[in-house]
């Protein structure tokens, strides 16, 4: 049997790996109840080391997310961060910079923003605290000690949530400009405990929005993989 025909299966995963991106711009329709909650349902067989399961998810639509986008633009234009996760320009190295550059290019090209023009990227930015007008936002937290270990089991819970929302016809954007506001997210939802790591905008994506349909490259697999034996 030759295993490196596709099967079925194997095609349709493909599909959807390959077919998921970043929405940044959606319509208003909201996700039905029962279609959320079939989402975060099957989210919840992500893998994680001895089955800890160190997420906790705060999901919010409606009025909360009208109350909670507010906050988080007052807290952007007072410069109240609050990182729960530190982050810093110097932890890229020289090639993600590179890929950093020329995705951001693309990104703000499709939104007639000039590679100088500050003022204008920094007003997207203040933009996209109102989740690219998705009607939800989902918030992951680390519970336990918040730890490197625990924070890359909740990737892989990440991961497995923007899938399943793909899989249900429904669009996401991870954004980790929401994580700049943690004690604002954690006040407003009234949070009791975990580190803020990412959140989660999601919808239905408005298709006739150009920057839908950028496109990132991704790594040549001999750049990021080594076959050994």
């Amino acid at each position: 049997m030759n295993l490196s025909i596709p099967t079925e299966l194997s095609g349709g995963a493909e599909k959807l790996i390959r077919g998921r991106r970043a929405t940044r711009a959606f319509r208003p329709d909201a996700v039905p109840d029962d279609t959320m909650r079939a989402i975060f349902s099957l989210a919840g067989a992500a893998p994680s080391n001895s089955n800890a399961q160190p997420w906790r998810v705060e999901v919010v639509s409606g009025a909360p997310r009208e109350r909670l986008a507010g906050a988080l633009r007052a807290a952007h234009a007072e410069r109240r961060t609050s990182v729960d996760f530190p982050y810093s320009e110097d932890m890229y190295a020289p090639v993600h910079q590179t890929r950093r550059a020329e995705f951001g290019a693309q990104l703000y090209g499709a939104l007639g923003i000039g590679p100088e023009d500050r003022e204008a990227r920094a007003a997207y930015d203040a933009e996209s605290l109102g989740f690219y007008g998705a009607p939800h936002a989902a918030f992951l937290f680390v519970t336990g000690n918040g730890g490197a270990r625990l924070a890359a089991d909740v990737g892989a819970y990440m991961q497995t949530l923007l899938l399943a929302m793909a899989a249900y016809g429904v669009a996401s954007c991870p954004q980790g400009l929401l994580s700049f506001y943690a004690d604002t997210v954690r006040s407003e939802l009234s949070v009791p405990e975990g580190k803020l790591l990412v959140g989660i905008s999601f919808g239905y994506a408005d298709e006739a929005a150009p920057v839908n349909h950028v496109t990132a490259e991704r790594a040549a697999l001999e750049t990021v993989a080594t076959f050994h034996g």
